[in-house]
């Protein structure tokens, strides 16, 4: 159907019955010919077609076991009483070509009405875009500056040039975590003492720093937080241990995650026993042979007598630095997140 959108205010839609077949042709021009003059000059359809003020008459119709049946649309600009007149004169067609026929109008649709709710609809989804829009460039513009804050505040601490807090050379206390995204989203929350690892290959730097320090181990909640955790309590010092949530990384968390995590920390040799995380050596396998046995055995004594002097060089030489380590550490051993800051 082609309606023309230049005649369009009102739409009649009327419903033709003939006993006989008859075609589109045959519906248009038993209209115009039986309407011709009955409604004088002013009505008149080929004029007011030819003026443009009436659309062209759309036909839809179909013939089946010998009767034609079919829809009827015409298009006008007309005023309301006009446009009723000429509808009521489509009903006194009583034949196309032939055949005896019955229009009858179904009824007339102010096309303007409708074009109003699709605008209304339109409109709404336009408002509701340019809302999505305006949320997401504030939002961005936020996280835009937050971002480039975080980046100007991380730095790189010691020879390895670790991700960093600005207050790790100064702070008494600091976090260890994974990696450099890891110490930005704690920057988020306002947590500037974090220092990252970047693997499970626990830089000199970090080991140092956590014999010196109070130092919370705080990792994600999955494998690889468990790895880090196993690698750092064999090689440096961790006096807590906070870790995300079950399947969750600490790059992800929120601010208040971030804070109910390291609220909810424990002490480091609970967390070692609670998991088996000391560090020891693996069971031997029963299967192996005597002497593949007893060989390892002979090396684990040797490692175990030097790790044994290490340790005892190590303690006479820090035991004073171990004894006011321990009184920082009584002193972060409240929960207290605001001792992280």
């Amino acid at each position: 159907m082609n309606i023309d959108p230049s005649a369009t205010k009102y739409m009649v839609k009327a419903k033709i019955n003939a006993e006989g077949i008859v075609e589109k042709p045959d519906v248009v021009g038993a209209i115009f010919g039986q309407t011709e003059g009955l409604l004088g000059d002013e009505l008149d359809l080929r004029d007011l077609q030819k003026s443009g003020r009436i659309g062209r008459i759309e036909v839809e119709i179909t013939s089946k076991g010998g009767r034609s049946e079919g829809t009827i649309y015409m298009s006008s600009s007309l005023d309301q009483v006009e446009t009723v007149i000429l509808a009521s004169a489509l009903e006194t067609v009583d034949r196309v070509g032939p055949c005896k026929a019955s229009i009858h109008v179904l009824g007339i649709e102010d096309v303007r009405v409708t074009k109003r709710e699709k605008v209304v609809e339109r409109a709404k989804e336009l408002l509701n875009e340019l809302i999505k829009q305006s949320k997401g460039s504030s939002t961005d513009l936020t996280d835009s500056v937050r971002q480039s804050v975080q980046v100007e505040e991380i730095t790189t601490y010691g020879k390895d040039r670790c991700p960093a807090g600005p207050n790790v050379k100064d702070s008494e206390a600091i976090i260890i975590v994974e990696g450099r995204s890891d110490v930005l989203n704690l920057l988020k929350a306002g947590i500037k003492n974090a220092i990252a690892v970047e693997g499970t290959n626990i830089p000199k730097t970090v080991q140092d720093l956590s014999r010196e320090r109070v130092a919370t181990a705080f990792v994600d909640g999955d494998r690889g937080g468990e790895l880090i955790l196993r690698e750092l309590f064999q090689v440096a010092e961790v006096d807590f241990v906070a870790r995300a949530p079950r399947a969750h990384e600490v790059e992800e968390l929120t601010a208040k995650q971030i804070i109910k995590c390291l609220r909810n920390k424990m002490p480091g040799d609970q967390y070692m026993e609670m998991n088996g995380l000391a560090p020891a050596h693996a069971d031997e396998d029963s299967d192996e042979e005597p002497a593949a046995e007893e060989h390892e055995e002979h090396e684990d004594r040797r490692e175990r007598r030097s790790r044994d002097r290490e340790e005892r060089r190590r303690d006479r030489h820090d035991r004073k630095d171990r004894d006011e380590r321990r009184e920082k550490k009584d002193r972060f051993d409240t929960g207290a997140i605001d001792k992280f800051r």
